[in-house]
């Protein structure tokens, strides 16, 4: 409520935001969700004490009032009529999670606070498995059959570069491919084995974003890895975490962020002139010319 009236700059009429803000935290005590607005409050608020980039919100999060009043979204869903329905409804059978961006170089500290906060053993990274896709079993089976580096080179150039490529559907695609495995003995066997394999868990790593923070030690829920840097992680990954019940965060490391930071930055020494991201026109004229020439890489 508090933050509701600091923000001033309200552009409905007071009852309107009243209404919609009792709706909202009635509904968040409704489905048990207060905690997790408050820990994600909590970080947030760390972040931008420490002047930290953090990302305005986006996705579903950005329809509540409450996460704008608590400064976990900088967007006034009044004003764009954003739906919260989209964001948290009884109907809704998973709780939704809140994508929050960090600058890329500092997330980390972001995850050091929440490790310090809530205590070094109920808060762990999750675990994320890399799986042996069309390409990568072709090279991994080539190698321990002892072809020629050349030979399987060959074999996984001919496989296209698409996502959720497989084997069979690189043969039906390209006839180059599909020639080579009717006509060369050893490509056929190569593949046979390949197709065998395709699709198993290969290695694991550090998910990028997830964190997981539990009300006691992560033990007592979950399994944990130790990887080879020495990182702690769940031995589940995001969906076994999220079937238990367990509470993810997704701390986002953007390199918008941080070079937006280093752009205003590098102005400020320059020109002398200081930049206020948040409070940024939103009718500035140049800025449309540019879409309006087609110039948007890197937006």
């Amino acid at each position: 409520w508090k933050g509701m009236l600091d923000k001033g700059e309200l552009r409905r009429t007071l009852a309107e935001y009243d209404t919609r803000l009792q709706y909202e935290i009635d509904m968040i005590k409704k489905m048990k969700y207060a905690g997790y607005f408050l820990i994600v409050w909590d970080f947030i608020r760390y972040a931008r004490d420490q002047h930290i980039p953090v990302g305005p919100g986006r996705g579903s999060a950005a329809g509540s009032l409450v996460a704008y009043c608590m400064r976990i979204t900088d967007v006034d869903p009044l004003h764009f009529d954003l739906y919260f329905e989209r964001f948290l409804n009884p109907e809704r059978v998973t709780l939704p999670d809140i994508d929050i961006d960090f600058c890329e170089r500092r997330r980390g500290e972001v995850i050091q606070y929440v490790t310090q906060k809530y205590g070094r053993e109920n808060v762990a990274q999750i675990i994320t498995f890399g799986t042996m896709k069309a390409k990568a079993v072709v090279r991994d089976v080539g190698r321990v059959m002892e072809f020629p580096i050349s030979e399987v080179d060959k074999v996984a150039k001919l496989i296209p570069a698409t996502l959720d490529m497989t084997l069979d559907k690189a043969i039906e695609e390209v006839p180059a491919l599909a020639e080579l495995e009717r006509k060369d003995e050893r490509v056929r066997e190569l593949l046979k084995v390949a197709r065998r394999l395709e699709g198993m868990t290969r290695h694991a790593s550090v998910h990028a974003a997830g964190v997981v923070i539990a009300p006691r030690p992560v033990v007592e829920f979950a399994p944990l890895y130790r990887s080879q840097k020495d990182e702690i992680t769940t031995q589940w990954a995001m969906k076994e975490v999220e079937r238990v019940g367990l509470l993810k965060m997704d701390f986002l490391g953007l390199s918008t962020l941080t070079l937006l930071d280093d752009a205003v930055k590098h102005i400020k020494e320059t020109t002398g002139d200081e930049i206020d991201l948040d409070h940024l026109p939103l009718d500035d004229a140049k800025t449309y010319q540019l879409f309006s020439n087609g110039q948007t890489h890197g937006v």
